[in-house]
């Protein structure tokens, strides 16, 4: 059937690059998240780390498989030969409509998850082709403000200190009543010290810094700043929901060794030493999207209700927000498993 111009009806109703993009990262995306958070929180307590991952792994690429899209893994599991599924590099959808780039963690607390924790979450960015950085699976220095401050309000090149006293300035507070989240590791014992001696309140999450930079955001927190070492692709991970929802994040690499540095300059990092700023680590219209697997402060954990049918039916709490828009949907969901 055409147009009275010639043109084809079905043709001119074929979704434009834009508009296949909003619907693929902001509508089918979360499907993904769920079935990677529904699949783990059966394995929520056992105490196995490398079974719950596994089966937020599969669950996740299962789920891609039908997508509309031509997507690349630009942050995942590994290499190739570390990971049988969702490596660097792996394609993912249908391989056919926009090409995307998808940075994603299966399972964003593994640890917690085994040990029945809270703030475990499945995660993922999507953005077009090109907009994320392919980050290495090596450390990454972290600092990260909420939205409402002067644009360089924080500064990586400076201390701690400073950029407390920094964001307190703009705050109108003393630096005594700023609140940061940190990472309860050993290498952060000299950060944690000094930012005490300053009257500083202190945060400590026992993983999933991506909740903790997310935190950031979110008044209801209380938390005014993120700082320390955490992994290099879930600072990308973080840096995607702030470009969504606004805010600020300073991240820089971290080499322990020289396998390290040449893994870096595998993807293209030339300067190991490169303060990155929050455009630098996703731009463009990115999406992320969240669901989450144990209780947290983002988001409620998976929950499981037997059914008078007999049916086993899990319910999930999602965020997914996009960039171009500033828009954040909160999505509930029911599963019915059997």
């Amino acid at each position: 059937m055409n147009n009275p111009d010639g043109t084809d009806v079905l043709a001119a109703k074929e979704p434009d690059t834009e508009n296949a993009i909003q619907r693929v990262l902001v509508l089918e995306m979360v499907r993904v998240t769920e079935a990677a958070a529904v699949a783990a929180a059966q394995l929520i307590g056992r105490g196995d780390e490398k079974a719950a991952d596994a089966a937020a792994v599969e669950a996740m690429r299962r789920a891609f498989d039908n997508l509309y899209m031509d997507g690349t893994v630009v942050i995942g599991e590994g290499e190739r030969d570390e990971a049988p599924m969702l490596f660097i590099g792996e394609k993912v959808g249908m391989g056919k409509g926009p090409k995307i780039d998808i940075a994603l963690d299966p399972l964003e607390g593994t640890t917690i998850t085994a040990k029945a924790g809270p703030n475990a979450l499945a995660v993922l960015a999507a953005a077009e082709e090109g907009c994320l950085l392919n980050a290495p699976d090596v450390y990454m220095d972290k600092l990260a403000v909420g939205p409402g401050y002067p644009e360089g309000v924080i500064d990586l090149a400076k201390s701690p200190t400073e950029n407390v006293e920094s964001v307190a300035k703009a705050k109108g507070v003393k630096p005594s009543e700023i609140i940061i989240c940190v990472l309860d590791r050993p290498r952060h014992a000299d950060l944690i010290a000094e930012l005490r001696s300053i009257g500083c309140g202190v945060v400590l999450i026992g993983d999933g810094d991506v909740a903790g930079v997310i935190a950031v955001t979110d008044e209801d927190t209380t938390i005014d700043m993120y700082m320390g070492q955490g992994g290099a692709p879930e600072g990308v991970l973080a840096a995607a929901a702030l470009r969504c929802v606004g805010g600020q994040f300073n991240g820089r690499l971290v080499f322990r060794n020289d396998d390290e540095k040449a893994r870096a300059k595998k993807w293209g990092i030339t300067d190991l030493n490169r303060i990155y700023k929050l455009e630098d680590l996703a731009s463009g219209d990115c999406i992320f999207a969240a669901t989450g697997v144990t209780e947290g402060s983002l988001l409620d954990g998976v929950k499981k209700r037997r059914m008078h049918t007999g049916e086993t039916v899990m319910t999930t709490e999602s965020v997914v927000m996009r960039a171009s828009s500033g828009t954040v949907r909160w999505i509930k969901g029911e599963h019915r498993i059997g």
